[in-house]
């Protein structure tokens, strides 16, 4: 197992240490439910140094990038970052992940943790006209800084203007005394805030004064067990739940970062297009539990007399509605809102609802 440049500090912190994605990382550190509750109130400060970062740099640079996700990498523009996938060639996803443009000739791609070396082979593979590929996964650390307080206490820590930014925009600012640091303004909880991009020798550094200038606020470190929460009651996808090598982006509801425009011509993009026109046959759905279980990942999806009609993906209490909420993909003559289902738990057929994500709005 790897260690990040905060693994030492977690440790000191009494966090609980689990393995993941290759690292040695905190799956909790006071518990899920105070820690959920912190980010969606206040706000709290993730690890989130196990993610890959690859730059794609040169002339065919855009290009490239164009080719392997799905998304029109044309509507970019400097300091813009855009979500995205890697189609896989045989209508699934190698990945999501992350696409920020730097400017014209230089791109940084975001991508999961334990897809980093699955990912980096693939955009190899996929670079035939010589764009110019780093992998700098190993070299560099990331802090995400999420709740509706995060920007206000960051702001605290650099003089570029960070609380009026967009919503997935980003700047290379100096921040906490430590220059050529990347603010952006993303995250994976719905809640606001930024993610933190620094060299491994400056990372104690700027973790220390994030928590800093966060105390007034009542800052605390976030474990990845509520992270899994908070972004389940967004709807958002976890890549090795609820979509992989066998999903598309059209059944799992990212019709909206495949874009079909003239000048995108994207790796499976005919099958896709014809996916979009045509229909799918099953859905990512959300679901609310009606009766009292909570749904994990495998389990059967059945209609009321008990007949298969899809599988959970992911599933969990939510701290914030007090109510065990799940995703699944359901047979489309199954997945209309409002629809009916049923999750077998422990052989017992336990009803819930289909419903529009995501499940957490808030006020």
């Amino acid at each position: 197992m790897k260690n990040t440049a905060f693994t030492n500090m977690h440790e000191a912190m009494g966090a609980k240490i689990v393995a993941f994605a290759g690292y040695n990382m905190p799956v909790q550190f006071e518990g899920i439910n105070i820690e959920h509750e912190t980010v969606r109130k206040k706000l709290g400060v993730f690890d989130v140094s196990h993610m890959g970062e690859f730059w794609v740099k040169g002339p065919n640079a855009f290009e490239f990038v164009q080719r392997v996700t799905t998304n029109d990498v044309a509507k970019l523009s400097d300091g813009k970052v855009q979500y995205t996938c890697f189609p896989n060639g045989k209508g699934g996803i190698v990945d999501d992940l992350l696409v920020y443009r730097i400017d014209e000739v230089r791109y940084l791609l975001v991508v999961n943790a334990a897809n980093i070396d699955k990912d980096w082979q693939w955009c190899q593979e996929q670079n035939t006209k010589g764009a110019e590929l780093y992998n700098a996964s190993d070299e560099i650390a990331q802090l995400a800084v999420q709740g509706p307080l995060a920007l206000k206490a960051m702001q605290k820590l650099c003089e570029a203007n960070v609380v009026d930014m967009e919503y997935y925009t980003f700047q290379k600012i100096e921040f906490a005394g430590v220059k050529d640091v990347i603010f952006s303004t993303t995250g994976y909880t719905g809640s606001g805030g930024c993610e933190i991009y620094m060299a491994n020798e400056n990372a104690e550094q700027i973790y220390k004064a994030v928590l800093e200038a966060g105390s007034e606020y009542g800052i605390k470190p976030i474990g990845l067990a509520a992270r899994d929460t908070l972004r389940l009651e967004m709807g958002f996808c976890l890549y090795g739940n609820d979509i992989d090598m066998s999903t598309s982006p059209i059944e799992a509801g990212l019709g909206w970062i495949t874009k079909f425009v003239d000048e995108n011509d994207f790796i499976d993009r005919e099958y896709l297009l014809k996916q979009k026109e045509e229909g799918v046959t099953r859905r990512l759905r959300g679901f609310v539990m009606i009766d009292k279980g909570i749904a994990r990942q495998h389990y059967e999806i059945c209609d009321a007399k008990g007949k298969q009609v899809g599988e959970v993906t992911s599933g969990t209490m939510s701290p914030s509605m007090k109510k065990p909420i799940g995703m699944g993909y359901i047979n489309v003559g199954h997945a209309k809102f409002g629809s009916e289902v049923f999750i077998k738990i422990r052989n017992k057929l336990l009803k819930a609802e289909v419903v529009k994500l995501p499940f957490y709005k808030e006020g």
